[in-house]
């Protein structure tokens, strides 16, 4: 349907009528005329040319107006919703009343004066053709909003396939970890993994921009990247994240897309931790609770962004004593809102796992995460919730 045009249907058994209506409304180039004079065949027409406004008489032969009227308006008919003005002679209260009852939008005795019966043609239409667009958005954003819907339900599996399995955790005897992740409502690109390989143990933690299937895409090409390398046994951290970063720079300029991800990776091995790539500050939870931070804006740069960044990449090395404790994070926990817009922040996290620090690893994650959902409370989540809690034995 054109929403430019006016369409009219006239239903009425007198000629005249029609012709002096067709008359007048000939006049008006964008008003496209149709006349039908059996109103037994006014329903089969009406639903083939599709109206904006019908223009209907109340005093037929073969059928009582009332009863066409309320056929137009049938909850199921696909007139329902065309905009109808009753034309009769009858000035009849009672009878106006039935008519608007049954669902006519207006009344015009007839023959109206030819100004006012324009005026109310154009003024009915309008109405129905915004209604008529509202309904095309209205569709719309719904097929968009199960599109998104769709890709959100397979980022959300993808995100939580990749994750570490509770077994592969349970075999590293050296380490106790605890990894919880919970996607936002329209999840975000968050990404941990702890991998196995020749005897060495590398975890990883990062955050892809944005959120929605884009981002699970290049969080899901991270991981392959980090994998392959291994199995390639790469034991250089710089020469590692710069094969990273040359990977999915080249994947997201060839389905130009702006994603980039920070990224931060761990290298294990008797007690020591190498830490190389940019990402939130590592919290690292000492004897009696002391807190340090090891903050990584100098150990590296954002992924994908640009084609080389071996210059800024970096590495340091951290001892860890029995009992240590190292915290990983997204920006999901620390900048998790209450209601009043106040953040969770990184000080509170710090001081929470300062508090935690005789407990297990499970356990601190479980506080933690228990301490971020009261801060939240019923407040939405907008960001992915990642926290990787590693316990030295």
């Amino acid at each position: 349907m054109s929403y430019t045009t006016i369409t009219v249907l006239l239903i009425d058994d007198q000629l005249m009528v029609g012709e002096a209506i067709r008359q007048i409304l000939a006049k008006h180039e964008d008003i496209i005329y149709y006349y039908c004079q059996d109103a037994t065949k006014a329903l089969k027409m009406a639903q083939e040319i599709q109206p904006t406004v019908i223009l209907q008489d109340l005093v037929m032969p073969d059928l009582d107006g009332l009863t066409l009227v309320r056929f137009l308006r049938a909850k199921d008919a696909t007139t329902r919703d065309i905009p109808l003005i009753v034309l009769s002679s009858n000035e009849d209260p009672i009878i106006k009343a039935k008519a608007f009852e049954l669902g006519a939008n207006d009344y015009l005795v007839k023959l109206p004066d030819a100004v006012e019966m324009v005026a109310r043609i154009r003024y009915h239409s309008q109405a129905y053709i915004n209604l008529l667009k509202r309904k095309e958005a209205e569709e719309r954003l719904k097929e968009e909003n199960l599109r998104l819907s769709a890709e959100l339900e397979i980022t959300r599996r993808l995100q939580q396939m990749i994750l570490p399995k509770d077994k592969e955790l349970k075999q590293i005897h050296d380490l106790e970890i605890a990894g919880y992740m919970e996607p936002a409502s329209d999840v975000g690109g968050d990404y941990y993994d702890v991998l196995c390989h020749n005897g060495g143990l590398k975890i990883g933690i990062g955050d892809v921009t944005g959120h929605g299937l884009e981002s699970g895409v290049v969080m899901i090409m991270v991981q392959t990247a980090i994998r392959t390398l291994m199995n390639q046994n790469e034991q250089d951290p710089v020469k590692f994240l710069q094969v990273i970063n040359q990977t999915i720079y080249d994947n997201v300029q060839r389905i130009n897309s702006d994603k980039n991800l920070t990224l931060v990776l761990l290298d294990y091995k008797d007690h020591r931790l190498r830490l190389s790539g940019q990402h939130e500050s590592v919290i690292i939870v000492r004897n009696e609770g002391k807190v340090e931070l090891i903050d990584t804006i100098n150990l590296g740069f954002p992924l994908g962004l640009v084609e080389d960044i071996s210059e800024f990449l970096h590495e340091t090395e951290i001892y860890l004593e029995t009992g240590d404790i190292v915290v990983l994070y997204t920006d999901g926990i620390t900048e998790a809102e209450n209601e009043w817009g106040e953040l969770y922040g990184l000080e509170r996290l710090c001081e929470i796992v300062s508090q935690s620090w005789l407990f297990s690893a499970h356990e601190i994650k479980q506080i933690i995460v228990n301490d971020v959902r009261r801060h939240i409370s019923g407040n939405t989540v907008y960001d992915d919730l990642t926290l990787v809690v590693i316990k030295q034995q």
